[in-house]
């Protein structure tokens, strides 16, 4: 998929935002050599080197790297599949937010995250859950289905948290705790919707004609209203699953 780094910045810093709030939980200390998977434009990978740790950051998007090299043009981004990780006992942590749902290879990206930590080092990671987004792709698969006669595919990957603690300990990691959360997210302006679908799943709307493409938009507008527009906003339902995990080496 290609990203619209701009659209990201402008309308969904909140996932910058909850990321910040993420690093809290990683605590990095100075000194230590932090992996940042799935670094998008590279705000957090500044924010965990503000801490003193050596941090790399990696996006499989040569957008999103792009961005952040033109942003923090002193830091270490590379180009770099979650799924095909070329690190081995490098890290003292890895670090990851809302990005593993992206991963339908999630075995191989769990296998590529122990592999990269030095023995005792810690993954901290949060990222869409099972159910996350269950209303928006109620919606928006029929009208896109019924309007433009399209299937609508998920390109994403929702484990529920047994599944994926059990994933973590199959490749060798030890999972030190695990939460599955709401976290109902308010989407920026009266377009906050659109503006999701633009960001999030725009390869479904790809090749459509002007008319079809505001038919499927205003068709799941008109579904979902009722159930997530509330003061005066559209509130995306998230659900999140946040892990915490070490390689006992």
């Amino acid at each position: 998929m290609q990203w619209d780094t701009q659209r990201y910045l402008d309308r969904h810093g909140f996932i910058i935002e909850r990321g910040r709030a993420l690093v809290e939980l990683l605590a990095p200390q100075p000194g230590e050599r932090v992996l940042d998977l799935g670094c998008g434009t590279g705000d957090i990978t500044a924010a965990i080197a503000g801490r003193g740790a050596a941090v790399v950051g990696v996006d499989a998007s040569p957008a999103m790297i792009a961005t952040a090299q033109g942003r923090f043009r002193e830091m270490d981004f590379r180009v770099a599949d979650a799924a095909e990780l070329p690190f081995e006992a490098e890290f003292d942590a890895v670090y990851s937010h809302a990005v593993l749902h992206w991963l339908t290879r999630a075995e191989e990206a769990v296998r590529g995250i122990a592999r990269a930590l030095k023995p005792g080092g810690r993954f901290v990671a949060e990222f869409g859950g099972w159910r996350n987004c269950a209303a928006l792709e109620a919606a928006f698969g029929p009208a896109l289905k019924r309007i433009a006669g399209r299937d609508y595919v998920s390109p994403w990957y929702f484990p529920r948290l047994s599944d994926y603690a059990g994933l973590l300990e199959n490749n060798g990691l030890c999972v030190r705790a695990a939460w599955y959360f709401d976290l109902a997210t308010p989407l920026k302006g009266e377009d906050g919707l659109r503006q999701w679908v633009y960001q999030f799943l725009p390869h479904h709307l790809d090749g459509l004609a002007p008319a079809a493409t505001e038919a499927v938009l205003a068709a799941t507008e008109a579904e979902l209203r009722p159930a997530i527009w509330r003061d005066g906003a559209w509130w995306a339902d998230y659900r999140r699953l946040r892990v915490v995990a070490e390689n006992p080496g």
